[in-house]
């Protein structure tokens, strides 16, 4: 039952919210061997389900959700996966979570990531790993593991994620789930703790397309909270659009030499389908590409460097209690509190932006940027969406690159310009590999504002793979 039926039976009477969140929680207890949730909401959950079944209005009336620990909400800690946020309660909610809640929406969970959402498989969590749903000894990808998994396990209809390089569309496709990163700033960040500001944009985790539709219909729109939100269209549900027609842009760079053989006749499949549809497929090539990644991981850490000062030990959070001083307060806390992968970011960070090296680094980084800004225009103007792989390969087993931080950011390469460039992207389903059984993921990119054709166009396909 998609989300939008499921809250009309609810509003009709014919279901209880209180039901559905008993169901939820239920089944998050039958199903912790996976390791997707940190803490659910169960007296907050049950409340506000009450609340709904006494006056069940709204388009998400009753439906069960689950948020990436990084989205503020009230009823429970706030960590990020991180120990050095144990402790913190919210003080005030996300605009995502207030606009989900206005209509009806229960937060029920807070799902599991990599801390802070630095990683690609939430095998950096400070808690545990969250495990693949289709196979136990594989990452679910990340940073939004907990997310993706949740929903593929049956644990919500959907699910929240944050995506700075890739972190909604990577899991989503590990899991075989709808990952959808929408326009920069159409979402706003507002009560979602930061990572690296300039790429940070929120979405969500679904099974279908039309899901992740009515849930950004619902979120997307201009906050005072945050500057850097932008107007909204009128609606972005579905209506699904005929592949006839349609410029697709099929992009050389990730179509080389490097994909599983799995992946690649799963995305050639897709290509296929909409040549049987009518669409007209050419080849587009994005010189500045393969630069993506090194751009990435200048500019994130840099970000991130910035954003992690503020968690100090003094405020919030966790304190060391052994210190002497304010000074070996700072260094114990920090220390102690953040795990290895956030100190390595900070470190990274720090570096690029220090004097003598600011414009080796982190200017010219910024300079590539631009030119792929740039080198997406123009493949716009002459398609309608571009379309890839979301990933080279399924998921890997756990613990497979885990000592190893430069192949496990190679897991971004296709996913990190799309953050960069700030353009909307949503992953699908495109089968399941003949190499592993395990989900193939297909990325669909628009141009920036263009995310009601992108959806449009995506349900369309998803209906014929589906066939």
């Amino acid at each position: 039952m998609s989300i939008a039926d499921l809250a009309a039976e609810v509003r009709a009477g014919k279901t209880k919210a209180a039901d559905l969140v008993e169901k939820s929680l239920q089944a998050i207890k039958d199903k912790a061997e996976y390791n997707a949730i940190i803490v659910t909401l169960d007296d907050a959950a049950r409340a506000r389900a009450a609340a709904v079944d006494k006056d069940p209005k709204g388009r998400l009336a009753g439906v069960p959700f689950i948020a990436k620990d990084n989205f503020l909400v009230f009823g429970a800690e706030t960590t990020a996966a991180s120990n050095i946020l144990k402790g913190f309660t919210a003080p005030y909610q996300s605009t995502a979570i207030e606009k989900l809640e206005a209509e009806g929406a229960i937060c029920v969970a807070k799902a599991n990531l990599d801390a802070f959402a630095h990683g690609s498989s939430t095998e950096n969590s400070d808690f545990f790993t969250t495990l693949n749903p289709h196979d136990k000894t594989k990452v679910p990808g990340g940073s939004s593991g907990g997310s993706a998994a949740a929903v593929m396990l049956d644990l919500a209809p959907f699910a929240l994620g944050s995506d700075t390089g890739g972190s909604i569309r990577l899991p989503a496709s590990f899991c075989g789930a709808v990952g959808l990163k929408p326009t920069y700033g159409l979402v706003s960040r507002s009560g979602v703790v930061a990572m690296a500001s300039s790429t940070d944009v929120i979405g969500p985790l679904t099974r279908t397309v039309e899901d992740a539709a009515l849930v950004l219909d619902v979120m997307a729109g201009q906050d005072p909270l945050d500057s850097t939100t932008i107007e909204r269209q009128e609606d972005y549900t579905v209506q699904p659009t005929p592949l006839k027609g349609k410029k697709v842009g099929i992009i050389t760079e990730y179509m080389a030499d490097g994909l599983q053989p799995g992946v690649r006749a799963q995305i050639d499949k897709a290509i296929q389908t909409l040549k049987d549809q009518g669409a007209e497929i050419t080849e587009v090539s994005l010189p500045t590409l393969p630069l993506g990644l090194a751009v990435y991981y200048v500019l994130c850490p840099a970000e991130v460097s910035s954003n992690l000062s503020r968690y100090d030990g003094q405020r919030y959070g966790f304190t060391s209690g052994g210190a002497k001083d304010l000074d070996a307060s700072f260094k114990e806390s920090r220390s102690i509190g953040f795990g290895k992968e956030a100190k390595r970011r900070i470190m990274i960070g720090t570096y690029v932006l220090s004097s003598g090296y600011y414009d080796a680094y982190y200017k010219k980084a910024q300079i590539v940027r631009t030119k792929l800004i740039n080198e997406f225009k123009a493949a716009f103007k002459e398609h309608d969406f571009l379309l890839g792989p979301t990933c080279a390969t399924t998921a890997f087993a756990v613990g497979a690159n885990a000592d190893d931080p430069l192949q496990m950011y190679l897991t971004d390469i296709m996913t990190v310009a799309v953050n960069l460039a700030g353009i909307p992207a949503i992953s699908i389903p495109a089968g399941v590999s003949s190499d592993d059984q395990m989900p193939v993921g297909l990325q669909l990119m628009a141009a920036q504002k263009h995310d009601k054709e992108l959806l449009d166009f995506a349900a369309a396909l998803e209906t014929e793979l589906q066939k």
